[in-house]
């Protein structure tokens, strides 16, 4: 490499949120060189997460990870946001991580730098030509983020900026259980009024009648929220959330979902099943 003029890392915008797409620029690279684009995150996890991509300079001295190819790496091609979606644990992690954001008002830190040579290993034992810090956030500027604690439902409700009146979603997960936010306050930034629904305890609703009455009073929450259009609600279900997504669709006498978004999920409502038994079934 150059010895009198280093070579130049821009990742534009630095900040943005998760589904925004960035530029990673390489410059005052010899030309024909062969780099290693690098990105990094510290999970909340306390877990490292890495991608990489080989690439060679153009004739210019420049790298473009928008326009030029992959060569080797966790990603081949062209591949604007490879150094993301490609992103797995670095080799000697803990088995069966998942990479998800718990903590919405706080950003993922990733650092982007670039490596001398094609190199797939020991990013952290060698320095870097050149990094930046970027900033990957699930919550825009301006979204509200409201604690439910309502008629016996607990969730958070994420409202988008701006007066409203806003469609709005009720937003299940799988049977992992907990509160997860972060498609929510996503969904927020992007115009939608979110309720992340957390699940009941097991034990605490016993029968299947009073789990179904549990979801009907966390929808019409969202529908009866001021700044929520009450003819534009949907359901959003991932896994065991989109069963019961099927379940209230067809079944309730109550609520009316305007649209209803199912992901892996089974194409089957069984009726009157608590959720542990339909999450057992998913899995038989």
């Amino acid at each position: 490499m150059s010895e009198t003029v280093p070579p130049i890392l821009s990742v534009l915008p630095t900040r943005a949120l998760v589904d925004e797409k960035f530029r990673v620029l390489v410059e005052n690279l010899p030309a024909g060189s062969p780099v290693t684009l690098h990105s990094l995150h510290h999970s909340e996890d306390k877990d490292y997460w890495e991608a990489y991509a080989h690439y060679i300079s153009d004739h210019r001295g420049a790298v473009s990870v928008a326009e030029d190819l992959s060569f080797g790496g966790t990603y081949t091609g062209i591949e604007a946001m490879g150094l993301l979606w490609s992103m797995r644990p670095v080799p000697g992690s803990r088995k069966g991580l998942r990479l998800r954001k718990r903590d919405v008002c706080s950003p993922m830190l990733v650092n982007i730098s670039v490596y001398s040579g094609h190199i797939a290993e020991g990013f952290r034992k060698q320095p870097p030509l050149a990094s930046v810090l970027t900033e990957r956030w699930y919550m825009a500027p301006g979204v509200r983020r409201v604690d439910v604690r309502e008629n016996g439902i607990r969730g958070t409700l994420f409202i988008p900026p701006g007066p409203g009146p806003f469609p709005g979603l009720m937003d299940m997960w799988g049977g992992g259980g907990g509160l997860l936010e972060y498609r929510s306050a996503l969904l927020a930034s992007r115009g939608y009024a979110s309720l992340a629904l957390q699940y009941f305890s097991p034990g605490e609703l016993q029968s299947a009648e009073l789990q179904f009455k549990y979801f009907e009073t966390a929808f019409n929450i969202v529908k009866d929220h001021p700044l929520v259009i009450r003819d534009k609600v949907g359901i959003f279900g991932l896994s065991l959330g989109s069963i019961v997504t099927m379940y209230l669709a067809a079944e309730s006498t109550i609520i009316k979902p305007r649209c209803c978004v199912c992901i892996s999920g089974n194409n089957f409502y069984p009726r009157w099943k608590t959720l542990i038994e339909l999450d057992k079934m998913m899995f038989e």
